[in-house]
Parts: structure tokens; C-alpha cells; sequence
């Protein structure tokens, strides 16, 4: 995989966004591979078609792509706030290409983020664009980071190094069951897969996982039932095998 951006492509451009989305389109087309299935390239989309960039021409999974220069690890910006809740109550969100470029135009970091891996508690609503503003009034949302667990953020390049592609297909297949959950119960068992990776352990008890009762109310906070919830979708990651049980309330986290 080479990681160089091609310079000569943009000098035509002026502005530092258009060249950046030239410059990372063209990279991804040249460069990369579908994460799901064996096809080594994605093809670009139809001109104008919305939050789509990438297809893939063997499995038809979508992808869309956010490059940018920094690499803040809590949020990324993303579109629109409305728009962004409808693609995740319809469940047709893509899956997610979060890359970071140098300022020499190498790619940095590259992260998948399949598309299972958003519910509306990792969205965030920013404050509308003021009056003064060309779009004045419009919301967008950002995207919280931190409130996906480490399993749906798929590293494809990590500091300046490509992962293996069989890794990344690995990664990919490991949690795509997460797709088949009813759209109901999605967000909750998202929700506490991320507690679960928050404890930082192989192995945690089910007390342990009670201690993170306060940040499971504060992102569902017209629930009443936090624990009962909490021990439900334990069942449901274990018969996904994202985690096990070994012994009455204890497990062991897989992966």
C-alpha cells in the first residue's frame, strides 16, 4: 500500500478542504481494498450521492470517508444532525473512513468504523450556525469517538504503517453480527460493549460492570432499568462471542 497522496492531481485547487478531498478520494480509489469481502479496491460513488463515497463492486457495502489533518480521538465533525439520525433509525449509514493526513500528504491513520458501530448515543448535536453564517441556522452533529468501543474501530494504517489486509478483514468479520440486532436493541448493545472495553480488563465482573452504572444513565437517561439492561445484553454478547462466561457472574472478553 503507498501511503503518498497524489500532489501533482490538486494544483489546480486553491482551497485547503477541496484539495484535501481530492487528494484522499483519489488515495482511497487508488489504494484501497472492501474490509468485507475479498475485493481489493472500492470504486467511487455517483456524483451527488448523499454521505456515500465508496462502493465496493463485488458486495456493494458503502463507505463514507472524512479526511482530515488532526486526529482528535473523542469526536470528528460529521453532517447533518437530522439527516444523521434518519440514516441511523433506517439503518443506512455507511460504513465510516476516518483518515488523517501530513502535511506532506501522506496518510497517517486510517480507522473503519463499521457501520453497526452507530446509534444515536454516539451522536452529538452542535449549536446552529449563526446568522451571520452562509447556511445560517443549519445543525450539524459531531461523532463521539470515545463512546464506540475499541472493537468497531478497525485501524487499516496505524502511524504512518498499513495493517495487514487479512487483520482488517479479521477485525471486519469478528463483529459484523452486530448488523443482524434488531435496531431496538443495537444502541444498548453497543452501549455496553464500550462500558465493557472502559473497564480495561480480559476479565470483569458483573459488579465491576454495576460501577459504570452513572455513565449508562447519563447517555440513556429516561431508562430506569440500567442493570437489567446491562445484564440482557451481557447474554447478547455472549451469543455474538464477544465475550464469554466463566464462572457466575464473571466473563472474559474476547478479542
Amino acid at each position: 500500500m503507498n501511503l503518498q497522496c497524489r500532489i501533482e492531481i490538486a494544483r489546480t485547487y486553491k482551497a485547503g478542504p477541496q484539495i484535501a478531498r481530492v487528494l484522499s478520494e483519489d488515495w482511497c480509489e487508488r489504494e484501497l481494498y472492501c474490509a468485507a469481502c475479498s475485493s481489493d479496491r472500492l470504486v467511487s460513488s455517483r456524483a451527488n450521492t448523499p454521505a456515500i463515497d465508496f462502493v465496493c463492486p463485488q458486495c456493494a457495502q458503502c463507505f463514507q470517508l472524512k479526511g482530515l489533518k488532526g486526529w482528535n480521538q473523542k469526536k470528528i465533525p460529521d453532517a447533518a444532525y437530522d439527516s444523521m439520525l434518519r440514516a441511523i433509525r433506517s439503518d443506512k449509514v455507511p460504513h465510516l473512513l476516518v483518515l488523517q493526513y501530513s502535511a506532506d500528504w501522506l496518510v497517517k491513520n486510517l480507522m473503519l468504523i463499521p457501520s453497526a458501530f452507530f446509534s444515536e448515543t454516539v451522536v452529538e448535536k452542535r449549536p446552529p450556525l449563526s446568522s451571520k453564517a452562509r447556511r445560517a441556522g443549519w445543525v450539524g452533529c459531531n461523532i463521539l469517538l470515545d463512546r464506540i468501543p475499541k472493537d468497531g474501530k478497525i485501524a487499516v494504517v496505524s502511524d504512518g504503517s498499513a495493517v495487514a489486509e487479512r487483520r482488517v478483514r479479521e477485525e471486519f468479520s469478528r463483529v459484523r453480527k452486530l448488523a443482524e440486532i434488531p435496531l431496538s436493541m443495537r444502541g444498548w448493545t453497543l452501549d455496553v460493549l464500550t462500558a465493557v472495553r472502559k473497564l480495561g480488563k480480559t476479565r470483569f465482573s458483573l459488579q465491576e460492570l454495576y460501577s459504570l452504572e452513572s455513565y449508562m444513565q447519563a447517555i440513556h437517561p429516561h431508562n430506569r432499568n440500567v442493570r437489567p439492561k446491562i445484564r440482557q445484553q451481557l447474554q447478547v454478547l455472549r451469543d455474538l462471542g464477544l465475550i464469554d462466561f466463566t464462572s457466575p457472574g464473571n466473563y472474559a472478553v474476547r478479542g
